[in-house]
């Protein structure tokens, strides 16, 4: 198998406009710091010679003139539109492709292990969330099929199976469940995990 890329997604962490949720629970400087370091964490935590760590950044401009990455990761814009048309154009990297939050407190190299060796077997991969979106999605070496991802229902309990639903016939293998943090109840469960 080619060596995968893993892209993951981050915002610059300016308070204000980065995890605007959780920011409602415990102010935006405590939430701004908190994605910084934890941004931070992920990235040391998941570096492995496996794969390819490329940083998807948001807002497109400003995230590739932030001082905020570490410098040795390559860094591409996510673009415009919803959610959905952003990744769909990070899946349409050469494959394998696995694209991940940055939010994801409990995610390790085992679990990215995982994903890459399902996409070995299956078209697809997911990595499931707690609130019935997800965590992790991929795609193997076949170009994504017109419309990934389009008409998701996001931040929702459909935003997993109505992102099935737009990968028609592609053998779909499901790893690991976890959960991200979007708001302050999020975070004390992650906190005391």
């Amino acid at each position: 198998m080619i060596r995968p890329t893993v892209v993951v997604m981050v915002k610059v962490p300016r308070p204000g406009r980065v995890k605007t949720r959780l920011a409602r629970g415990i102010g935006a400087v405590p939430a701004a710091w908190w994605y910084r370091h934890q941004v931070a964490r992920l990235l040391r935590r998941l570096r492995d010679p496996r794969w390819r760590i490329v940083l998807a950044v948001s807002p497109d401009a400003e995230g590739l003139a932030a001082r905020a990455w570490p410098a040795d990761l390559p860094c591409m814009g996510q673009g415009g539109g919803d959610l959905g048309a952003r990744m769909a154009r990070l899946l349409s990297l050469p494959g394998p492709v696995i694209v991940i939050g940055s939010d994801i407190p409990g995610v390790t190299r085992a679990h990215l292990a995982r994903a890459v060796r399902t996409l070995a077997r299956q078209d697809a991969v997911f990595g499931p969330a707690l609130d019935g979106g997800y965590w992790l999605i991929g795609l193997g070496p076949r170009p994504a099929p017109p419309g990934v991802l389009r008409g998701v229902r996001w931040s929702g309990p459909h935003a997993l199976a109505d992102s099935l639903a737009t990968l028609g016939d592609r053998r779909v293998g499901l790893v690991d469940t976890l959960g991200d943090v979007d708001s302050a109840a999020d975070l004390a469960r992650a906190i005391s995990a």
